[in-house]
């Protein structure tokens, strides 16, 4: 009799859960897959939390280490959410103001469409501007217009053009990165002199449309500073031209105060002041009066009254709209070397080791700066301090307001005939080769450059970079705040005259091979 098998050991039974139906539907599927797949999916969207997630580990559990990893792969997109898309647009473009590479918001900006129009927001750009310090005021904003759009930014209406941030970002910054590695030169000129002895380079100005320069010679040419072409030459001065100054921008200019064209007013060892239209090349007035060289020359901002310093001791104030003169403004006992303006006051620097704060519209003499020991050379002022150097090595601070000398500052060997005020930072140049700046805040030494090896002849210098010219033949570029050296602008001559620059051009004035010449470098990108 055949002996029957004895049962298999089983669990004991469980209570019935969600899990059970779901097993015994998955146990199924294979013979019904469609109908009874509809009815686990149903089960599953029915049930709790828990015994969801019951069902998955269960599931995953009975995978294979290669399902697994397909499971991995198809899970991880799926956990990964576009943040910049769900948030409200204030807190994504506050987190995009975070980014401080440029480099990098390009990069994002080609991930989706949606980033590409967050990023492409012109507030985003105007915060950038801010952080690398592109700065701009109305004159700026209206030369952009008008080089963008090939004309004045008042014609037809298109001072309503909206400003573009990220436009401007894009040619700043380039600007900027071909300042330090790049730059091609636009013109280089052999400036046409009778004699070596006439061919020396007095003095300079610049604007976003005119290079001027001025010789020993009567001469003054004029250079468009787009392109680098000769425009014309000034004709009229019967000896050498020792000050020219532009009405019309900033940068060894003044802003105008509505005048159709480019104003250039100019004076020299004939003893007169004449102004001039710089886009015909007329000259307007002969406007006469020292008794001798006419040695400075500024312009007050947005008013068409110039003052003059002359060897004759004296300083005059002349109505160039009108072609006449307003006032002798009379107190140093020597030649007046040196001006600058702000506001309605004028400060003059004069051989007689004084500095003289003066008003213009009145003509009074508010204050007499009194302390260095030797003739004066170098005034800078910005309406709320004065600076000064000269023979005695020693740069000044002067409160402009109280006539009081707040700051004695030393560092110099030799002559200081370069200065600068820009924001909280005061720039000096020296013949002794040395360019120091100082912060106006503490008094104190931020950076020693030894720029030159002979007096340094030219000091300009913004947020970015600070430009030398030395007798020595070299400009040189450094950055401003740490006073590193960056490089050499062009090729070693046999000495440098003049630097000028303005939005991405750079006027040179050398000497080589004997001859005068001058060369106007484009740093701005290709259009």
């Amino acid at each position: 009799m055949p002996i029957a098998t004895p049962p298999t050991p089983a669990p004991s039974p469980r209570p019935f859960s969600t899990y059970d139906s779901f097993s015994q539907n998955a146990a199924t599927a294979s013979y019904e897959p469609a109908h009874l797949s509809r009815i686990e999916f149903a089960n599953l969207a029915s049930s709790g939390p828990a015994a969801r997630r019951r069902y998955l580990v269960s599931l995953l559990n009975d995978c294979t280490t290669s399902e697994l990893l397909y499971i991995s792969s198809y899970i991880i997109p799926m956990l990964k959410r576009d943040f910049l898309r769900e948030l409200p647009p204030e807190i994504a473009f506050h987190i995009l103001n975070f980014v401080d590479d440029p480099r990098t918001l390009s990069r994002a900006s080609q991930v989706c469409r949606r980033w590409n129009t967050l990023i492409s927001d012109d507030w985003l750009w105007k915060k950038m501007c801010e952080s690398h310090q592109f700065n701009l005021d109305s004159t700026s904003r209206k030369n952009i217009r008008r080089r963008d759009y090939g004309q004045d930014s008042d014609h037809d209406g298109l001072a309503h053009t909206k400003f573009s941030y990220r436009k401007h970002f894009q040619s700043a910054y380039a600007t900027t990165s071909n300042w330090r590695r790049g730059g091609r030169i636009l013109r280089a000129h052999r400036v046409p002199i009778v004699t070596p002895s006439n061919g020396v380079i007095t003095s300079a100005a610049m604007d976003a449309d005119w290079v001027v320069v001025a010789l020993t010679s009567n001469h003054i040419h004029i250079f468009n500073a787009t392109t680098g072409v000769l425009n014309r030459t000034l004709t009229g001065h019967e000896q050498g031209v020792w000050a020219v100054h532009l009405l019309s921008d900033v940068c060894s200019a003044s802003e105008g105060w509505g005048q159709p064209n480019s104003l250039l007013v100019s004076g020299g060892c004939d003893k007169v002041l004449r102004v001039w239209d710089v886009k015909s090349g007329h000259c307007i007035y002969v406007l006469r009066g020292h008794t001798s060289t006419i040695r400075c020359i500024k312009v007050l901002h947005n008013r068409p009254i110039a003052v003059t310093g002359s060897r004759d001791w004296t300083l005059r104030v002349w109505d160039i709209q009108r072609g006449r003169m307003l006032r002798l403004l009379q107190g140093h006992q020597q030649s007046v070397r040196c001006l600058d303006v702000c506001g309605n006051r004028v400060v003059s620097g004069s051989y007689d080791t004084t500095c003289r704060i003066w008003n213009v519209d009145t003509g009074e003499c508010l204050h007499v700066l009194e302390g260095h020991m030797h003739q004066l050379y170098s005034v800078a002022f910005d309406g709320v301090r004065v600076a000064s150097g000269g023979l005695d090595t020693t740069v000044r601070v002067w409160d402009a307001d109280t006539g009081e000398c707040i700051a004695l500052l030393q560092g110099h060997t030799a002559l200081v005939c370069q200065l600068q005020l820009f924001s909280d930072m005061l720039a000096t140049g020296g013949s002794d080769g040395r360019v120091i700046t100082f912060s106006l805040s503490t008094f104190t030494t931020l950076q020693r450059i030894a720029a030159h090896d002979s007096s340094v002849t030219s000091l300009q210098f913004d947020q970015h970079f600070l430009v030398t010219g030395g007798n020595d033949g070299r400009v040189r570029l450094f950055e401003t705040l740490t006073g590193n050296y960056i490089r050499d602008l062009t090729e070693r001559c046999e000495s440098v005259w003049k630097v000028v620059h303005k939005n991405g051009i750079c006027a040179i004035m050398c000497k080589r091979a004997g001859k005068t010449v001058m060369e106007i470098w484009s740093f701005n990108p290709r259009e």
